[in-house]
C-alpha cells in the first residue's frame, strides 16, 4: 500500500491515500487525484481531487485501485510538495464542517495529508452550534447583535468551556487519531493572542479583537512537525477573557506568521458575482476587484468582514486568502491542489 511519510514530526506517521480515517469517513468516500495537465496559470498547481476513486482498469477488485495507480497518484503530487513543502497555511474551521461527522472527517484527513507532504498547516476554530447547544441546556437564551454573540460574564465562561475544553480537545484527538499530533492551545496560551474589546463592546459584553499577536509559542511547535489547534478566545492586559471571531483571529495569525496561505471554510460556495446564481461563482479576483464588489453591493452580508478579513491579511503579507465551500468533502485539497479550487481566492 502507498503512503506518505513525514520526516519532520516528534513522531513517525503515515498517511494512507487509500483508506484515510477509516473510522470515521463513510466507506464510499476517499481520494481520487487524476493525471495532472500542464497549466499557465500562475497561481494554482494542475491537480483535481474528487471525493471518490474513479474506476480504473484493474484486475484487482472495482473497490480498490491498482498499485501502479497508486504510485501514479503520489507521482502527480510533486508539483504540490515542490511549491507548498515548508510553507504555513492557516485554516479557519466552522460552518457545516463542525457539525456533520463525514465533514469534520474530511477536515481532519486533509490536514494530516497536508503534514505528510510537508506542509505546515494551523487550524483555528470557532464553535457556535455546540455553545449554542450548552446554552441552552443551561436555559441561557442566546443573542446575536450584528452577527456577533453578545456575550455576557456568563456566556463568556460557557464561551471558555466548550471551545478550549470541549471542541478544542475533540480536534485534538481527532487529529492525533488519523497519525499526526495536533496541540491544543487558545489565544491565553503562551500570551499567543491579547485582546481589546470591540467598539461597541457596552451592546455586545466580553466580545473582543485582536490588539497583539506573539506567534512564538507556535513556531516551535510548527517546526516540530505538530499541527496547532487554535481556539479563538484570549485575554486583554488586564486578564479579562473574550470571544473573538474565529475569521479574525485566523486572518491574523496568518499575517503575524508570514503564512503562504489564508482558507476560511465557510457555508457557501464562495464570492458569487449574482448572489442569487450560485453558477457565477468568481474563481479568482484581487484586492481592488473585491473592494469594488463591495462599492458595488456584489458582496454584503456575512460575507463582507470575511473579505475584509482577507483583504487585512493580504495587505499584511498572506500570498494569497481563499473563502470557500466547506460543505464539499476533502474541500481543502480541492483548494490547494487543483486549478478550479474549492471557492474564491483573493490575491493582492
Amino acid at each position: 500500500m502507498a503512503s506518505v511519510t513525514s520526516n519532520a514530526p516528534p513522531k513517525s506517521f503515515s498517511f494512507s491515500i487509500s483508506n484515510p480515517l477509516k473510522s470515521l469517513i463513510p466507506k464510499s468516500s476517499s481520494l481520487c487525484l487524476p493525471p495532472h495537465k500542464n497549466h499557465h496559470h500562475h497561481h494554482r498547481l494542475g491537480l483535481s481531487v474528487d471525493a471518490a476513486v474513479s474506476p480504473q482498469p484493474s484486475t484487482e477488485t472495482k473497490n480498490e485501485p491498482s498499485p501502479d495507480y497508486r504510485f501514479e497518484i503520489l507521482s502527480e503530487s510533486l508539483p504540490f510538495i515542490q511549491k507548498f513543502r515548508g510553507k504555513t497555511i492557516v485554516v479557519k474551521y466552522g460552518g457545516a464542517a463542525m457539525i456533520s461527522p463525514e465533514l469534520k472527517a474530511s477536515v481532519v484527513s486533509d490536514l494530516v495529508l497536508l503534514a505528510c507532504v510537508g506542509l505546515r498547516p494551523i487550524l483555528v476554530h470557532g464553535g457556535g452550534p455546540d455553545i449554542n447547544r450548552y446554552l441552552k441546556q443551561l436555559n441561557i437564551p442566546a443573542e446575536f447583535r450584528d452577527g456577533l454573540r453578545v456575550t455576557d460574564a456568563t456566556t463568556m465562561e460557557i464561551v471558555s468551556m466548550v471551545l478550549v475544553g470541549k471542541v478544542n480537545k475533540n480536534l485534538v484527538s481527532l487529529i492525533n487519531a488519523a497519525g499526526a499530533t495536533a496541540v491544543g492551545l487558545s489565544g491565553h496560551d503562551g500570551r499567543l493572542l491579547t485582546a481589546r474589546p470591540v467598539p461597541n463592546s457596552a451592546q455586545l459584553g466580553f466580545v473582543g479583537e485582536v490588539a497583539r499577536v506573539d506567534p512564538n509559542v507556535l513556531r516551535p511547535l510548527v517546526d516540530s512537525g505538530y499541527i496547532p489547534v487554535i481556539a479563538s478566545v484570549a485575554a486583554d492586559e488586564a486578564g479579562q477573557a473574550y470571544n473573538i471571531n474565529a475569521d479574525t483571529v485566523a486572518g491574523e495569525l496568518a499575517a503575524a506568521l508570514g503564512a503562504e496561505k489564508l482558507i476560511l471554510l465557510t457555508d457557501v460556495a464562495g464570492i458569487l458575482e449574482d448572489k442569487e446564481d450560485v453558477s457565477s461563482l468568481v474563481k479568482e479576483i484581487d484586492i481592488k476587484g473585491v473592494k469594488k464588489m463591495i462599492e458595488d453591493g456584489k458582496v454584503g452580508g456575512g460575507m463582507i468582514p470575511k473579505v475584509n478579513c482577507c483583504i487585512r491579511s493580504l495587505a499584511q503579507g498572506v500570498k494569497t486568502a481563499s473563502i470557500i465551500d466547506g460543505r464539499r468533502q476533502h474541500s481543502l485539497l480541492h483548494e490547494i491542489m487543483s486549478d478550479e479550487g474549492a471557492g474564491t481566492m483573493i490575491t493582492g
